[in-house]
């Protein structure tokens, strides 16, 4: 199967050649674990990134990012409200109990995996304010979703605002953070730090990175802490400078939107192949079309390659990788069935 027909995850593309460059630049004597001076530049980029002083840190994966953002932000009494479908809750095995020590996740509905102060809201009026049940500490987003919606400035803000009256704390899962932030046309703090999200986990795997992911944290002073955690928790990498590495090869002339962009339209260009199929609006790179089982198996003859998404549903998801030349032949396929 070639590469250009997979299109079942940008977890499986390839790792973009700059990120690949940056990590055999790497590849010499320096300070172990967080003490190199890669890590120690990344403070000063992101905060060049998103107007702001940040504090950054380096981890291997996006569950751990997640997870490690929410023990900053919720005691083991206490809960996280997300999405019913949020990544936190359906696909991390249970991380977010076992990092916090026993916290809740507190599920809302919405569609297309988004939440509103409304939706919050419908939670909340359930739960008494007495040492018998749950508080919430926190509320986790994810942008883009799980379906691929991207939440906008306006929508990230209200919710900021909702989360400040009732001093809840507010993390993003940006596991496709770039394409959200390709995907507006904003600027990166727009969408975070400027709306009222306190810990951002800025996806770069999905993106064209190898294993890195960016812990973010909008007011640095709560950072410190987390540095303990993720020693605790197994993170703390003694050749840290080959994730720090990756980090500021994605940021050197803007690679992680580049990418971004280039999966963007890729997804677009499917999207207007099938725009009676769609499930929801393409916003991003994640595609969610409706196929019988027989069209499905008819696109796989083929040899194109993507995830069934429950009963006479399909995923696909573009990657930084995908060219229009790539895409082309999928489209055409679906639009003929």
């Amino acid at each position: 199967m070639r590469d250009s027909m997979r299109f079942f995850s940008d977890n499986a593309a390839p790792v973009h050649p700059k990120v690949m460059q940056a990590m055999a630049d790497a590849n010499q004597i320096d300070t172990a674990y967080d003490g190199d001076q890669w890590s120690a530049r990344l403070d000063a980029e992101f905060s060049a990134l998103f107007g702001c002083d940040v504090a950054v840190l380096w981890v291997a994966t996006g569950t751990a990012a997640n997870c490690l953002a929410l023990t900053s932000l919720c005691q083991p009494h206490q809960g996280v409200i997300c999405h019913q479908e949020a990544h936190i809750e359906v696909d991390e095995c249970g991380a977010p109990g076992f990092y916090t020590a026993g916290a809740k996740l507190m599920l809302a509905e919405g569609e297309g995996a988004k939440l509103s102060p409304a939706t919050i809201s419908t939670l909340l009026s359930n739960i008494r304010d007495d040492v018998h049940q749950v508080q919430p500490a926190a509320v986790s987003i994810t942008n883009a979703t799980e379906y691929g919606l991207v939440y906008t400035p306006a929508e990230v803000r209200a919710l900021g605002d909702f989360c400040r009256e009732r001093k809840l704390g507010l993390h993003m899962d940006g596991a496709r953070f770039g394409n959200a932030v390709a995907s507006l046309g904003c600027h990166p703090a727009d969408v975070t730090v400027r709306a009222g999200v306190d810990i951002l986990s800025f996806g770069f795997v999905k993106n064209g990175g190898m294993g890195a992911e960016a812990l973010v944290y909008f007011d640095p002073e709560h950072a410190a802490a987390t540095r303990y955690r993720r020693k605790r928790a197994g993170h703390l990498q003694s050749k840290g400078r080959f994730l720090a590495a990756q980090l500021l090869a994605m940021l050197q002339d803007e690679l992680w939107l580049e990418n971004a962009h280039a999966a963007n339209s890729a997804a677009q260009i499917i999207a207007g192949a099938a725009p009676d199929r769609l499930m929801y609006p393409v916003q991003a790179n994640e595609i969610f079309i409706r196929l019988t089982a027989a069209e499905a198996s008819m696109l796989r003859a083929q040899g194109f390659d993507f995830y069934d998404w429950g009963e006479g549903a399909a995923r696909l998801v573009m990657s930084w990788q995908h060219t229009e030349a790539d895409v082309a032949p999928l489209a055409k396929a679906i639009a003929a069935l």
